[in-house]
């Protein structure tokens, strides 16, 4: 079967057993605002649903942990790779139970519980009119000295704990000489992704910690290409936002429902655009022109949810050692 004959029956079966109540779905503040992909994506649901789709928004894993079977949800969205371990291992998620044939991320995702809906790499984005000849390989970066950058603590961010992990794999037990030398080239460590980009943009460094689909906003809304990110010969770090099922769902055939409307083309297709990321179940060609003429990686780098649980640790070590000295 193929992806598109997928989704038009999984459109026509949502169709036919729609139902009215209301979905709740605990998500990203972003996820929720006017200028996330939220208020699409419950407009498209509803039409299909004939239901309401409520958000409630905050730090997704924090309040899932804080209240746990108290939660007042039916879907949870939003929970980035390095979080699915301790969100698995709340026994909060039932199984999705969707086929996962139309994903097309670059890794293997046989996930039971979740379901990636869109996805990018971690990378630094840098200012053309700043830095004419970016760096092509971390070793690169580490090497200059007429750099300067900007990125994100890996104990209050997403972005700043994939750089944390893509460091480690990239260097392991030699890891806090990296940071030690980062150090040295950085402006300022911020705690969110906001801070350190608005920074950025306002020209207070060459480089800042961000994905490589970030340039796409900048030239699709702005009509600004002075803004890309540095591809790395070692290749580049995944990272993918995720939806899962709770288990104590009060609308469990809503949640399910939603879970077959992330793997539309409906769905999908308002995640490059909304979400300024890769939709995890559309083919390359099926991208917007602005995605599809993006540099891409040639390796991911992708840890699974163990092997970043097993690295956690020893990695901060490294990383405040390294920031320390």
């Amino acid at each position: 079967m193929t992806r598109f004959h997928f989704a038009a029956v999984a459109a026509l079966a949502l169709a036919g057993t729609a139902q009215a109540g209301t979905l709740t779905v605990l998500a990203p503040d972003y996820f929720g605002s006017s200028w996330g992909p939220g208020p699409a994506i419950k407009q498209g649901f509803e039409d299909r649903c004939e239901c309401t789709l409520d958000y409630r928004t905050g730090n997704v894993l924090p309040r899932l942990m804080l209240e746990g079977p108290r939660l007042q949800a039916d879907v949870v969205i939003g929970l980035g790779t390095d979080e699915l371990l301790r969100a698995r291992q709340s026994g909060l998620f039932a199984p999705h139970g969707q086929d996962l044939a139309p994903l097309t991320v670059p890794v293997e995702w046989t996930d039971d519980r979740f379901i990636p809906f869109n996805w990018s790499y971690a990378a630094f984005v840098y200012d053309k009119t700043r830095l004419e000849a970016p760096p092509a390989s971390f070793a690169e970066l580490i090497e200059r000295d007429d750099i300067s950058l900007i990125w994100q603590d890996p104990r209050s961010s997403g972005a700043g704990l994939a750089l944390m992990l893509w460091v480690d794999h990239l260097y392991g037990e030699d890891a806090h000489r990296i940071w030690q030398n980062l150090a040295a080239k950085t402006v300022t460590v911020t705690a969110g992704w906001s801070e350190a980009y608005g920074m950025f943009t306002d020209g207070e460094a060459d480089m800042v910690l961000s994905y490589t689909t970030s340039p796409a906003y900048h030239i699709a809304e702005e009509d600004d290409d002075t803004k890309a990110a540095a591809i790395f010969d070692e290749g580049h770090y995944f990272i993918a936002e995720a939806a899962g099922i709770l288990a104590g769902a009060a609308q469990p055939d809503l949640a399910r429902q939603f879970m077959d409307y992330i793997l539309s083309q409906e769905f999908q297709s308002m995640i490059a655009t909304a979400n300024w990321s890769y939709p995890s179940a559309l083919p390359r060609d099926d991208w917007p022109q602005v995605f599809r003429d993006l540099p891409l990686p040639e390796q991911a780098i992708f840890l699974t949810e163990d092997m970043a649980d097993d690295r956690r640790t020893p990695a901060l070590a490294h990383w405040l050692d390294g920031m320390t000295r």
